[in-house]
């Protein structure tokens, strides 16, 4: 057994457990990082990176077909084979060679592994013990959840990883699951060619997000993507029987295709993590404070999906951030969760939101007001997502008189986001917003609908 001393060590080489480390090791720190897969983690190789270059190719299409002049140069099909060869290069072919000379370039020890705490400040991966003199952080992020459907353990279901590196388009598929990732591949494997049933739960798809934007999305889904939706629908049984993959529904009702792709949550990886050498029972999201710092730890943090904060990329990478500074002898601390992660679901159409949904604003007893603007009521519309419908929808705390949520539907609305977080974060006053003028003729004029909305209620 070979130990080494560092004065930080990060298990999980995902986004956040990156970060973190390259900014400890800017910080003048000797880090030292395991990963036991690909660094970079599942958002580059498996999520986030591969689903966009899958959905990309259809959602270009579509709109150059809406545009006259450029319909007309139109006479195609896409073509499968080079949207997988286009995937397969942004994921680096599951080859994470790319991403060691900025480690070295920084000084980070990389152990490959699964890292097992064995003690206070240890690590344990393969035949190394790590001990860290001011702090461990995990960041091992999560994997997919297979729900207790009876038979679904004896078939082979795929799950997010399997969908975004398919070496081949399959005939059908039956997506269980309407969240983002559910929703995101249904769209991404009907355009290339695949007959897609999707199955929910609830009574909506995206039910985390306004009620209108489920309805937008189901409508495309349905009648733009051909995608067969079963909404309030409970999967009771799976089974296979000569290469096709059945699922029973609670009504009885079955759905068959060649592949069956599992997307109903999410799980963290803390079950073999070596939590119960500590004390803490492994299996679950470790609960956090806003210095990162897991409860009842000086030196122990969790950053990323890992803590059940915000599962969501960008937050991670925020949450690296305040970690690093706390490590370093600084002071920061997460909020931004409290105040509603940015999020976009990239569909046709996206939907992108931050901050409350009406439901939420109402549950917290807050007075709000929310003002519906079309997405295409901006004269840059008429060039860009032409004739594609959508509603963004403001929420403004009628008390004091601030942007508490923002949910935008519509072609391409993901960049429009960060100017909503930022309202948001920074507490800008509507008032104020009637002072940052969009330029002409741009669709983020839509921030020019909404202030001319709010006037009548002011006067």
């Amino acid at each position: 057994m070979s130990i080494h001393a560092f004065d930080a060590v990060v298990v999980g080489a995902g986004p956040a457990g990156e970060v973190l480390a390259g900014r400890l090791a800017d910080g003048g720190l000797n880090v030292a990082i395991i990963e036991q897969h690909l660094v970079a983690g599942e958002c580059s190789y498996y999520a986030c990176m591969p689903s966009k270059a899958l959905l990309r190719p259809g959602e270009l299409l579509a709109e150059a077909s809406r545009v006259p002049g450029a319909s007309q140069a139109v006479t195609g099909e896409i073509a499968p084979e080079a949207v997988l060869e286009r995937r397969d290069e942004v994921i680096h072919n599951l080859d994470d060679s790319s991403q060691i000379p900025w480690l070295e370039d920084k000084g980070i020890s990389l152990f490959r592994g699964a890292g097992v705490l064995c003690g206070k400040r240890e690590v344990r991966v393969g035949a190394n013990v790590l001990i860290a003199d001011r702090a461990v952080v995990v960041a091992t992020g999560t994997g997919a959840a297979m729900p207790p459907i009876e038979g679904l353990d004896s078939v082979a279901a795929w799950n997010n990883r399997e969908a975004t590196t398919a070496r081949s388009v399959p005939d059908s598929m039956v997506v269980l699951g309407g969240g983002p990732v559910g929703v995101e591949l249904a769209q991404a494997w009907s355009s290339l060619g695949t007959k897609v049933t999707l199955v929910e739960y609830e009574s909506r798809l995206v039910p985390r997000e306004e009620p209108f934007a489920s309805e937008f999305l189901a409508d495309s889904l349905r009648n733009r993507h051909g995608v067969e939706l079963a909404l309030g629908a409970r999967a009771e049984r799976v089974s296979e029987k000569d290469g096709r993959i059945t699922v029973t529904l609670g009504d009885g009702r079955t759905v068959a295709a060649s592949e069956l792709l599992v997307a109903t949550g999410r799980r963290p990886q803390t079950g073999e993590l070596g939590l119960e050498s500590l004390g803490v029972e492994g299996g679950g999201f470790l609960n956090t404070d806003d210095t990162l710092r897991v409860e009842g730890f000086s030196w122990l943090f969790a950053v990323g999906d890992v803590n059940g904060r915000a599962l969501l990329t960008h937050m991670g990478k925020y949450q690296a951030w305040v970690a690093a500074e706390q490590i370093l002898g600084r002071e920061a601390r997460a909020t931004s969760e409290a105040l509603g992660s940015p999020r976009v679901t990239f569909t046709d159409p996206q939907i992108a939101a931050v901050g409350k949904t009406s439901s939420e604003a109402i549950e917290e007893g807050i007075d709000v007001q929310a003002v519906d603007v079309p997405t295409n009521s901006t004269a840059g519309a008429s060039f860009t997502g032409k004739d594609v419908d959508g509603t963004c929808r403001f929420l403004i705390d009628r008390e004091r008189r601030l942007l508490i949520g923002a949910t935008f539907v519509g072609f391409e609305t993901a960049e429009w986001v960060y100017a909503a977080t930022l309202a948001i974060v920074a507490e800008v006053p509507v008032g104020t917003l009637r002072h940052v003028v969009p330029a002409f003729p741009t669709r983020s004029e839509i921030w020019l609908r909404l202030v001319e909305a709010l006037e009548p209620a002011q006067n």
